[in-house]
């Protein structure tokens, strides 16, 4: 059997202070590609909302152009409609970025209030319940997150 003297010892420590290095790097490294995948997503979207933002206040201006997008063309019934339409969208903004970890729990819990005291104390809960189609018009996640915790934690929070 053979011994190993300091030198080969300080030769296995520098390699594996080497390899413990590079997994490290390439950790940290993965890490940050990630962020940026989400930073990236992100941005996107927001460019994306700002679009959304600009049809909708297009169509406050001028309700007739709603038939674009829908026959029926409900958003010419009502201005508040298409208000309705311009507070969900940026509600659904909103959910998406706590969704993606944008939003502190700060800014998030400052959100949550706002949406239910407006669909407690504004005409918006109606129009979500009789005119809009939500599944027509936002994703799934969103449509549950209004139903269950907007609009039922308000019905509980009354019957409280």
């Amino acid at each position: 059997m053979s011994e190993l003297g300091i030198a080969e010892y300080f030769g296995i420590g520098e390699a594996v202070g080497i390899m413990a290095t590079f997994f490290i790097t390439l950790y940290y490294s993965r890490r940050e590609i990630r962020n940026l995948r989400v930073d990236l997503e992100t941005k996107v979207l927001n460019d994306l909302d700002d679009k959304l933002h600009g049809i909708i206040e297009t169509l406050v201006h001028k309700p007739a152009l709603g038939r674009v997008v829908d026959k029926e063309n409900k958003a010419n019934q009502s201005d508040e409609m298409v208000f309705s339409y311009a507070i969900l969208y940026m509600c659904s903004h909103a959910f998406h970025m706590r969704q993606r970890k944008v939003l502190s729990d700060n800014e998030w819990n400052g959100w949550l209030r706002w949406m239910r005291t407006t669909f407690a104390q504004g005409t918006i809960r109606e129009y979500w319940n009789r005119d809009i189609d939500p599944r027509n018009w936002f994703d799934p996640d969103f449509e549950d997150f209004i139903n269950n915790e907007i609009i039922d934690k308000k019905k509980t929070m009354q019957n409280e």
